[in-house]
């Protein structure tokens, strides 16, 4: 969950909150691919929350990974992939995704790097949650899958991490949806105190910055998802089993390591990799996205409050459009599948 708060995310402007850059199932299978299975498969269109899992999860070898992804639709249907956030997981899509493959999609759903079966494939990698490492996970599994372009959508983690790859590599994204609009990282802005209002919902950015906060999140952090899932979503009222669902996913060897520094980059308490620099630069400037694009809101998020996003239109450089979700609140595809599912179909049409 990571960037309601993100200091270069929102600002003020004037009394409105300013986005700024701040959280066929088997198809062709790679040759590297590897299956095995993950829980039954959901219906063609099953309630939010109801706790239904994917079908059989995959594995490839991509950058310095092996990423744990599902996929659903006809292998040869256009390509979606939808990327999730902290502290969640693929299972955010598990209603989305046969919605979108019963109209011909091929749907990828990758856990991100430190979260469910996701793997680096050396010890010696830096354990690194810096934005443009993740964006440059997914370009390789891209690569690795064959797909040379796709609608990117996500939240949080995976709202950024498509908004960078739309902003960088545009050759590569179809489309966009992006919950929270624009959401690249400044760390020079994110230096910038925001009211006190505000900076009291960064409260675990500041633990994670200690080591107490390390220690604790590694120690508790079954009881820190619930509590962070209830109070990004004070009005979803999900179930033991929808819950349940999602915990092994944090129980990845590199999960704490990743969501730590992650947030300590942020802040500029630790360095990313020298490797990502020159995109870390081109971040900073606030690179424009020329894809066609949704953006979403949700009117009961816990931390980012709704806006009619207009703060960050100069982001946007081609068709957009944006809408507020009623009752919804930071997991927007788990909260509200449908209305996320809509989006992804109807910018594929712009």
């Amino acid at each position: 969950m990571a960037h309601y708060f993100d200091l270069s995310r929102r600002s003020f402007l004037g009394q409105a909150f300013m986005a700024i850059a701040a959280g066929g199932i088997l198809g062709l299978r790679p040759a590297k691919a590897q299956e095995r299975e993950a829980g039954p498969r959901p219906a063609a269109s099953p309630k939010p929350g109801s706790g239904a899992s994917f079908g059989p999860l995959k594995q490839i070898d991509a950058g310095v990974l092996n990423i744990g992804y599902v996929e659903s639709g006809p292998a040869q249907g256009p390509a979606v992939i939808l990327l999730h956030g902290w502290p969640y997981d693929i299972h955010s899509y598990a209603e989305v995704a046969p919605l979108l493959a019963a109209k011909g999609y091929r749907v990828i759903v990758p856990h991100l790097r430190g979260f469910g079966t996701t793997r680096f494939l050396s010890g010696a990698t830096s354990r690194n949650g810096q934005q443009a490492a993740l964006a440059m996970d997914t370009v390789a599994l891209m690569d690795a899958l064959k797909i040379q372009r796709a609608i990117l959508a996500g939240y949080d983690w995976g709202g950024r991490t498509a908004d960078i790859i739309a902003a960088l590599w545009p050759e590569r994204c179809k489309a966009l949806v992006s919950v929270n609009g624009y959401l690249i990282v400044d760390r020079e802005r994110n230096k910038l105190p925001l009211p006190p209002q505000i900076e009291h919902g960064w409260w675990y950015q500041y633990y994670f910055a200690t080591e107490r906060g390390r220690a604790g999140y590694d120690k508790n952090r079954r009881d820190f998802v619930n509590l962070m899932w209830k109070l990004n979503s004070p009005k979803w009222n999900f179930d033991e089993r929808t819950f349940e669902r999602s915990m092994p996913s944090f129980d990845n060897p590199d999960h704490v390591g990743i969501v730590i520094h992650n947030y300590r980059w942020r802040l500029s308490l630790v360095e990313g990799e020298a490797r990502y620099d020159e995109l870390e630069k081109r971040l900073a400037a606030g690179p424009v996205i020329a894809a066609p694009a949704i953006t979403l809101d949700g009117d009961s998020d816990g931390v980012v409050p709704a806006t009619d996003g207009m703060s960050y239109a100069g982001k946007f450089s081609g068709k957009r459009s944006h809408r507020i979700l009623k009752g919804i609140g930071h997991n927007v595809p788990q909260e509200a599948p449908r209305a996320f599912a809509d989006a992804v179909i109807e910018v594929d049409g712009y």
